[in-house]
């Protein structure tokens, strides 16, 4: 199991904006390994309860709250990762579990049983809460990021565009899911995180742009945006 203990700043900003923020924040920081010309697709299935409790919760404003997600980056790889964020004040905890394919096709598919054959205590607690609570996998969500990083204060900087979202499939491994924009394609939502604080050469570039934080979900940018159909 890996925990990240991060403060977290997130922010929707003209497509504009953001490709010139990523021009000058390339001359000042490392490009994720994983980036390549495009990016990189990320894939997440979330759950939530019955009553959409974590959505619910993140949409008051709640102080503490979590979103419990199962995350891929190819529909081709072999493993899944379970990951439970949990919002503390201004930080973030992010908790994740390694699972295989298999296990993670299960949680898709609303079958939490093969968590108990994981010795790690959070999975264990997320068996718990999930049966408990009755959570159910309500959305996917993928799209395209572009990072940074600077090893100083674990910082990471992430741009994320081309959202789209499903709730008409949960299999996370397809390779075609039915996917819509949940977000404009003159939109994306900019990221900063970091341990303690941001170096002032990197602040300086994000003060250019960065005028007001807002409280942007993906999850609940998905959530809202099916839900107001259905209105």
């Amino acid at each position: 199991m890996n925990t990240v203990m991060r403060e977290e700043k997130k922010y929707a900003i003209d497509i504009g904006l953001g490709t010139a923020l990523r021009g000058k924040l390339a001359t000042v920081m490392l490009a994720d390994s994983h980036n390549g010309a495009q990016g990189y697709s990320i894939r997440s299935l979330y759950f939530d309860t019955p009553d959409n409790l974590d959505y619910n919760e993140k949409l008051d404003g709640i102080e503490l709250r979590r979103k419990i997600r199962l995350r891929i980056y190819s529909p081709n790889q072999d493993f899944a990762m379970l990951e439970m964020k949990q919002k503390e004040g201004p930080y973030q905890r992010k908790r994740s579990l390694r699972l295989s394919r298999e296990d993670g096709e299960m949680l898709a598919c609303g079958e939490y049983g093969p968590l108990l054959s994981y010795q790690e205590p959070f999975a264990a607690e997320c068996y718990s809460l999930m049966r408990a609570r009755c959570y159910r996998p309500k959305t996917i969500v993928e799209y395209d990021r572009t990072a940074y990083i600077a090893r100083e204060n674990h910082i990471r900087i992430t741009f994320d565009s081309h959202i789209r979202a499903t709730e008409s499939s949960m299999d996370i491994f397809s390779p075609s899911l039915p996917l819509s924009p949940v977000m404009s394609p003159f939109r994306m939502v900019l990221e900063v995180k970091y341990n303690g604080f941001l170096l002032s050469y990197i602040k300086n570039l994000l003060d250019n742009v960065c005028r007001q934080e807002i409280s942007v979900s993906k999850y609940c940018m998905a959530r809202s945006f099916t839900l107001g159909s259905q209105g």
